[in-house]
């Protein structure tokens, strides 16, 4: 039983840490249309710098500042936060599909450098030495899992209801003006780029967090966990679960790696063991399936976004004629 109940904190716990990574997406794409290709570029971005910041030192590659643990995880947000600035000062006068090509090849191009670069983060073997927060006081064992989860859920939260609030606010409206009409957004005297890409930082940062709490929960990270997999994975729970609906990304978020691990599991159970060798690209084709079959089925997702009309302005004949 408590080995089910471990397996099941684990399940939640990765399943959190991607609900925060979609909520980031969500905003860019969801609430004001910036296809961005290159998810896992951020999410390792704050992944690699939460773990090189607050790592121990490591012969071979740069790290060893041992700043403590929220100093550590807010210098990945950062560092994820920068590098969307200065991604975001160069492509985001692209039209849509011109924009996921260029932030798909940001994310190509952050793996090589991560992969080849050892002197920067490691190379191949990764980025090792990074102490979990209260690890000597807890261990490494069930409690420490619980309480991790329970950090996890709560940044989840605010994150949620922070973005809620953000939505709802007169900026929020601003960024689905811009989604829905940027020259009627410009004609009112707005600057749909400056805030394009004030949403595509701040996704970002939302990006970054999730990739430093990937990196500690594991406290290990290589370029096995930045492939561009990843992305079609975050992609993939946000169109099933609705973009332009936080709870609808979470929802998307549990749900798609529910059917993620339940497929790992039944593949290497049931396939044939000659099929089994192939259990990681069948993984992949599903993931694919999924996300055309959503896109022609139910392209608002499972979780729509939901449209509120302003009341402001009307009569109370139309108020009572609603």
């Amino acid at each position: 039983m408590i080995g089910v109940i471990s397996y099941l904190v684990f399940f939640a716990t990765t399943a959190a840490i991607l609900s925060i990574a979609v909520l980031g997406l969500n905003l860019q794409w969801g609430n004001t249309g910036l296809f961005n290709g290159g998810v896992v570029a951020f999410f390792g971005a704050g992944a690699y710098g939460t773990l090189i910041l607050g790592g121990t030192p490591q012969d071979g590659h740069l790290g060893g500042f041992g700043l403590i643990y929220p100093a550590a995880l807010l210098g990945g947000m950062a560092l994820a936060g920068l590098m969307a600035w200065i991604v975001g000062l160069l492509t985001l006068r692209l039209r849509h599909d011109y924009l996921a090509i260029a932030t798909f090849g940001v994310a190509v191009a952050f793996e090589n450098l991560m992969r080849n670069a050892e002197w920067l983060a490691g190379g191949a073997k990764g980025v090792r030495g990074f102490e979990r927060p209260l690890r000597a006081a807890l261990g490494d064992g069930f409690l420490y899992n619980l309480l991790f989860f329970i950090v996890v859920l709560l940044l989840l939260i605010a994150v949620y209801m922070f973005l809620e609030r953000l939505v709802a606010s007169p900026f929020g409206r601003l960024l689905r003006a811009i989604r829905e009409d940027e020259e009627a957004a410009k004609s009112l005297g707005k600057s749909p780029a400056r805030i394009r890409l004030t949403a595509f930082v701040t996704g970002s940062v939302i990006l970054g967090l999730a990739g430093g709490l990937y990196g500690t929960f594991y406290a290990f990270v290589s370029p096995q966990d930045v492939l561009p997999t990843l992305t079609f994975q975050i992609w993939a729970m946000l169109i099933v679960g609705g973009a332009g609906n936080n709870r609808g990304a979470i929802f998307g978020a549990f749900l798609i790696w529910g059917a993620w691990t339940a497929s790992g599991w039944a593949l290497s159970r049931f396939a044939p063991i000659e099929a089994q060798l192939y259990t990681g690209s069948m993984q992949f084709v599903l993931i694919g399936v999924v996300i055309v079959g959503m896109l022609m089925w139910r392209p608002q997702g499972l979780l729509p976004e939901r449209l509120v009309v302003s009341q402001r302005g009307a009569t109370p004949l139309a108020k009572q004629g609603e």
